[in-house]
């Protein structure tokens, strides 16, 4: 994955959990369009940050990876969603499966710029630590969870995110973020429910394999 900072022309302030669309026009007009969440925690509008995951036979990330380079504009709508945001105010439960911790790490940056003293603990859900997005930035109010390979000494053994590992970290009357593959998604918002969150508190968000 690589991150992209992209300046926009006019402010376009936007809310964490939000996306923006990335479109590609070719010279003889053909057009390939993806969504991409935000990393960045809100500004001004004038900047935002992507972090893209370069996908085999993806048409826009291949091209933001191979060809783009410094200073080349790029067609971007949005922000939008309304939904799978958080503005804030009330306790938030965090749950990302490998690059879906992008939007909820504008929720943490958000948290930490504001200097917001609401409750949130993200939990992050990857195979290795070489497969970690954003290393480095988390703090006490995350836990990392390894699937498949663990650093040295590390106090929990390899496996998925599991009810043992979320129930000590629930969050009184917050609202849960989920998002990931579809496969990770439903899982970790089953167990969440199974835990005794309300299903009405539990909001997720899935991204496909075409990007």
């Amino acid at each position: 994955m690589s991150t992209f900072r992209l300046a926009l022309p006019a402010g376009r302030p936007h809310v964490p959990g939000q996306h923006v669309v990335v479109r590609l026009t070719a010279p003889d007009g053909y057009t390939a369009s993806r969504s991409y969440s935000i990393a960045s925690a809100p500004g001004d509008g004038s900047e935002i940050e992507l972090m893209v995951e370069r996908l085999d036979d993806g048409e826009v990330s291949g091209y933001l990876h191979e060809d783009v380079r410094v200073g080349d504009p790029l067609e971007v709508r949005g922000p939008f969603g309304g939904w799978f945001v958080w503005n804030g105010r009330a306790p938030a439960f965090l749950v990302g499966g490998g690059s879906g911790v992008v939007p909820l790490v504008s929720m943490l940056r958000h948290r930490r710029a504001a200097g917001l003293d609401v409750p949130l603990h993200l939990v992050v859900s990857v195979r290795s630590p070489a497969d970690l997005p954003f290393a480095g930035e988390y703090g006490e109010e995350t836990t990392v969870v390894y699937t498949r390979v663990t650093p040295a000494g590390w106090p929990r053994a390899a496996g998925r995110i599991d009810a043992d590992t979320l129930r000590p970290l629930l969050l009184p009357d917050a609202t849960s973020y989920v998002c990931g593959s579809a496969g990770f998604a439903e899982h970790a918002s089953q167990l969440l429910v199974e835990l005794g969150v309300a299903a009405a508190s539990v909001r997720v968000e899935r991204y496909g394999p075409t990007s």
